[in-house]
């Protein structure tokens, strides 16, 4: 079949809208863009929420509470029961839970949750645990490699209340430092003899008054 074969009927000929031609086109003196302003130039384009230059329905609106969708972590749980699959003794990570469709996306995050028991020897490697999954795997035998939320918490308080108090000895130290450099200034000064304003000066001898 060719274009020329097309008959009439059937859009060889399409009709198109004649814009700008005034009131004769059948869209108005002003060719349906309205009149004047930004939408009656070629080329005018507007973002997805724009109104005009007033303020817009999403900034009207009250906004209530927290939320933390922009920046927060969406895991892919898998329970510890699910992992009695793999042979003893293998490492189980992001790739292998995909293989064994226990997971969508390897490149997502992935935690182990510590739902149902394993008896196999692990080494596990996920983004996060579970502080009785942890425990369970390395009650099995084997390994959490990862992040253990409450672990790491407790860890990271006491490294913070292990530098604190040696923050404090330092500070006590400088402090009993200064304060013996003090005493020792004072015991100094009070050691020297002082010259008083009466002091008898030296008398003169007949030689040096000739």
């Amino acid at each position: 079949m060719k274009l020329d074969d097309i008959t009439s009927k059937a859009g060889k000929f399409p009709k198109h809208k004649r814009l700008g031609r005034g009131t004769g086109s059948g869209q108005g003196k002003t060719s349906g863009r309205g009149t004047k302003g930004r939408g009656a130039r070629a080329g005018a384009s507007f973002r997805w929420g724009y109104e005009g230059g007033s303020n817009p329905i999403i900034a009207r609106s009250p906004k209530r509470g927290f939320n933390n969708f922009h920046f927060r972590v969406e895991y892919q749980p898998v329970n510890l029961s699910d992992l009695e699959q793999f042979a003893s003794g293998s490492t189980v990570d992001a790739a292998a839970l995909k293989k064994a469709h226990l997971i969508g996306d390897a490149t997502q995050p992935v935690k182990i949750l510590g739902n149902g028991t394993l008896t196999k020897s692990l080494t596990v490697v996920a983004s996060c645990f579970s502080k009785s999954a942890a425990a369970k795997i390395a009650a099995a035998g084997g390994k959490a490699d990862g992040p253990i939320p409450a672990l790491v918490k407790e860890a990271a308080l006491a490294k913070k209340a292990e530098i604190a108090a040696a923050k404090k000895a330092a500070d006590d130290a400088k402090k009993a430092a200064d304060a013996a450099a003090k005493a020792l200034e004072a015991e100094s000064k009070a050691a020297k003899p002082k010259k008083g304003k009466d002091e008898a000066k030296p008398k003169k001898s007949e030689s040096d008054k000739a």
